[in-house]
This record gives C-alpha cells, sequence and structure tokens, in this order.
C-alpha cells in the first residue's frame, strides 16, 4: 500500500466512525462556548478572542484558548452545528493521518497502518470528537505532532516555535511539546543536534513561552471566574491530593487499554477520596504506575526504541493533567488522553512492525471493528443536553455531576422546577460545589422561590469567598437562558459582596 492510500485509509476510518457527529448539536460546555459566544456569533470581531478568557461571560477565568474560539467564528460564517462538527472531524482525522505519517518515519507502513486505525478508532477519542469543544484536544494535539516532526525529523526550529505557539492558543497541554522532542532525542528516535541548534531551540521555545505568557496574563488579569479544581480534592491536603491522583492511574490504563466503559464524568460519589497508602484503589494505582515504568524500562534495554518512546509519550503527554505537579479540574477526563494516546498508538505500531503483512491486516482489521463499533455507538451521547444527562445519569449515577448536567439540560429546556429538584439531588449526594448551590438558587429566583433562593447562595457563600465572580458567572448564564429576573437577583447579590 502506498503512503497516500495508506493515510486516506487512516482518515477514512476516523470519519467513518465518527460521522453519526454531524446529527450532535450542542451539548454542555458548547453552549456557552460557541453557541452564546459572543466572538463566535459575531465572526468580524474574532480578534477579541486573543483579549479575553476561553469561556465568555467570565464564567470561569482560567483558561486562555483563542485559537480554538478564532476557528468557531470562522466556522459560524459558513453553517451551524452540522458544520462545526464536520470541521472537528477533519481535525481528528488530521490527528489521526498525523499519527500515521509519523510513525511510518520510524516504523514502517505496518507500524503506520496499526497506529493509524488504532488512534482513529479509539472509543476513549469520542468525547473529544464528538463535542465542539473538544476542538481544543484535537487542535492541541495536531499541533503537537507536527511540533515534534519538525524538530525531529525536519530539524527546523522555526516551524517548531510556530507549531508550538500555535498549540498553547489551542490548549494549555501542548507546553508539553518541548519534552517530547528533548525525549525523542534522548531515545535515540533521531540523532541529538549540535549544541548551537539546542541553543537556538531552548531559545525559541522560551521566547515563544513569554509570548504566550504575556497574551494570556493581559486576557486574564481581569477575570474574576471561578478557579476550581476537581471536587473529589476537596478538604484534601497536598499528601492526599497525590494519593487520590495515584489510584486515577488504574481507570487511566483501563481507558487506554480496555475502554469498554465510558463516561462523561468520574467526580464523587463514584470516585472518592484516597487517604491512606494502603488504600486498595491507590495501591492498584500505583501497581499501574510501577507497570508502565517496567514496560518502558524493558524497552529501553532491548533498544526498542520507538516503543520506549511512545510509551514514555504516554507518561509525559498525561503529566500535566495528572493532579501530581498540581491539583487541576478534573480526577479523570476521557478527553484529556487524547494526546498522551498518541503515545500509545506509536508504541503499538512500533510493536507490530516486523509482522507479516497478513496479520499487520488482521490486527488493522480487529482494532477498526472492535473499537470502531464501541466508538461509532458512544457518538450519540453527545448528541445534546438531554442525551448527555440521559447518559451520564445510566453511566455514573452516583455522580452529583450526573445530577448537575441533568438540571441544567431541563433548565434550558425550560422545565425549572424538575431542574431544581435536579440540582438539590447534587448538592444532597456532594455539597461543596458551590457552582450546584449557585444553579440550584438561579432556579429558584426564576420560580419566585425567594426564601429557598436565599438559603442556597448562604451555602455557596461558605464554600467560596469572596463568590462575587462565580455569582456573575451564573447570572450571565440566567440572561443567556432568557431569565432576567433572577440574572437581576444574582448581580445584586454580587453586588453587595463587592461593596467595601
Amino acid at each position: 500500500m502506498t503512503d497516500k492510500r495508506l493515510y486516506l485509509a487512516v482518515a477514512a476510518c476516523a470519519l467513518v466512525v465518527h460521522l453519526g457527529a454531524l446529527w450532535n448539536r450542542y451539548a454542555v460546555d458548547d453552549v456557552y462556548i460557541v453557541a452564546l459566544n459572543p466572538v463566535v456569533q459575531q465572526p468580524g470581531t474574532f480578534w477579541r478572542a486573543f483579549l479575553q478568557p476561553y469561556w465568555p461571560g467570565n464564567l470561569a477565568g482560567t483558561l486562555y484558548r483563542p485559537l480554538v474560539v478564532v476557528t468557531f467564528a470562522l466556522d459560524r460564517l459558513v453553517d451551524g452545528a452540522a458544520w462545526f462538527h464536520a470541521v472537528n472531524l477533519l481535525w481528528h482525522a488530521g490527528a489521526s493521518v498525523g499519527v500515521a505519517a509519523l510513525t511510518r518515519r520510524w516504523a514502517g507502513a505496518a507500524g503506520a497502518a496499526v497506529a493509524g486505525v488504532l488512534f482513529a478508532v479509539h472509543p476513549a477519542h469520542v468525547e473529544a470528537a464528538a463535542t465542539l469543544v473538544g476542538r481544543s484536544d484535537l487542535m492541541a494535539a495536531v499541533f503537537t505532532l507536527l511540533a515534534v516532526y519538525a524538530a525531529v525529523e525536519r530539524g527546523s526550529v522555526g516551524w517548531s516555535a510556530a507549531a508550538l505557539g500555535a498549540g498553547l492558543l489551542s490548549k494549555e497541554g501542548a507546553v508539553v511539546i518541548p519534552a517530547l522532542i528533548v525525549w525523542a532525542w534522548a531515545a535515540g528516535v533521531a540523532p541529538l543536534p549540535s549544541r548551537r541548534k539546542l541553543a537556538w531551540y531552548a531559545a525559541s521555545w522560551g521566547s515563544v513561552a513569554v509570548v504566550y505568557a504575556v497574551l494570556r496574563w493581559m486576557a486574564l488579569r481581569g477575570s474574576a471566574g471561578l478557579d476550581l479544581v476537581a471536587p473529589v480534592f476537596a478538604d484534601q491536603g497536598p499528601v492526599g491530593v497525590r494519593l487520590t491522583a495515584i489510584s486515577a492511574f488504574a481507570d487511566v490504563v483501563r481507558l487506554l487499554l480496555f475502554p469498554l466503559h465510558l463516561s462523561a464524568d468520574y467526580s464523587p460519589n463514584e470516585r472518592t477520596a484516597v487517604r491512606s497508602v494502603l488504600d486498595g484503589r491507590f495501591l492498584l494505582g500505583l501497581l499501574c504506575l510501577a507497570g508502565w515504568g517496567l514496560l518502558v524500562t524493558l524497552a529501553w534495554r532491548r533498544r526498542r526504541r520507538i516503543e520506549a518512546f511512545g510509551l514514555g509519550w504516554i507518561g509525559i503527554a498525561y503529566l500535566p493533567v495528572a493532579n501530581l505537579l498540581f491539583p487541576i479540574g478534573v480526577l479523570i477526563a476521557e478527553r484529556t488522553l487524547y494526546l498522551p494516546s498518541v503515545g500509545l498508538a506509536v508504541a503499538a505500531g512500533a510493536a507490530c512492525r516486523d509482522l507479516p503483512a497478513k496479520r499487520v491486516a488482521a490486527v488493522a482489521g480487529i482494532l477498526l471493528a472492535l473499537g470502531g463499533v464501541r466508538s461509532a455507538l458512544r457518538v450519540p451521547a453527545w448528541r445534546d443536553n438531554r442525551s448527555v444527562s440521559l447518559r451520564l445519569l445510566e453511566d455514573a449515577p452516583k455522580s452529583y455531576h450526573a445530577w448537575d448536567y441533568t438540571g441544567w439540560a431541563l433548565l434550558w429546556a425550560g422545565k425549572t422546577e424538575r431542574a431544581l429538584d435536579a440540582f438539590l439531588t447534587a448538592g444532597r449526594i456532594y455539597p461543596w460545589d458551590a457552582r450546584v448551590h449557585l444553579a440550584a438558587a438561579d432556579a429558584a429566583f426564576s420560580l419566585g422561590r425567594n426564601r429557598l433562593a436565599d438559603s442556597l447562595l448562604a451555602q455557596a457563600d461558605r464554600i467560596c469567598r469572596p463568590c462575587a465572580g462565580p455569582y456573575r458567572g451564573q447570572a450571565e448564564a440566567a440572561r443567556q437562558r432568557g431569565a432576567q429576573a433572577a440574572a437581576d437577583s444574582l448581580l445584586a447579590r454580587a453586588r453587595k459582596l463587592e461593596a467595601p
């Protein structure tokens, strides 16, 4: 098979398996980031994306992904939700071809076929491919692959730096690009450049980092959005955070190798805090971490450099979201495995590079059949808010987020009384998330139940102090929904909190 046919086949696998996404609409975060985002709805002002946080209306002020918002604004010039999703599928196909092309350079056509198909149809990728906000993961992966290819295969300082910049402007996880390139040199995938060229690489990466940091600071400096960490980390110290994070490695391994059960959420009480090194969940996670380290070591000692590089890629790419360096907003999320799974695909492809053509075809066929069917069946789960909430109640019935999502779906559907009940259920399962109480208060104000709303706001105030920013974010959500009375009540409380 020629390279052209190989890449077309990989792209076709990525597109066909996720084709159902073309019937998806706006689900969960898509509503705010895309459907109601003024920058997206008024494409002539797309440049404003570089001057404000990723979340519009100051709903959250800690993320900065302007390049993704710009692509949404450009998509808006063409069509609605179907076109947005079509572009997402093209990004996923591009990432899949990039994985195949990179593997082709190091492990031949056989390895590229296995790697490309595995990445194209992996079920853990559905969340990123089938939701519009997943585009940040898709774009960051494409630019990461381009940056690694430019540096390792082409020796281009300029193109590698440009791809690094584009990756950072797509999603923060692209910060691992320099580490991946250095790891490629250390693993022997490509010769180490001269000291002079290494200095140029370091200077270019440093320059990109400085420019990005300045842009990010300018965009976020006035933001008052809620700075979040995963709810499971509430009231946990640094040791407890790491114990819980390590326990999550069992889920990471399961999702990478046996992604039969998928879920949009892994929050309390589906996943709870680990507080002891004797907890079986921590020991299982530690065993998974040790197993990964052992595989990297064995591949290195046996001079299986590409396999070692791929396995190392998994760890490097996952580190920023592993909650080991610092806690982030999620304990586990399937979308965060998109970039790490590049390493899995490369390692699997390299391991198959010496197989006869018939066996390679059989492996690719099995991957396509198993992964493709699971992914295709999962795509409709992200059709709209109602689909997400119903599926989440099946996948994670003990998760307070399942009821929180359900509440939002009902709220947007105008079923405010049922939405309030869902938010109250979420608050009973996990009472330490101020956002749930704010959303419940929003619903209560909309129903004219002001005393209940005030008691819910009092609970929110006990959790986050000061809470003026989140109040304004909830008020903006109410305004966008058309609940002006609720928005006014929330803004009035925000002004009281801001008063000297």
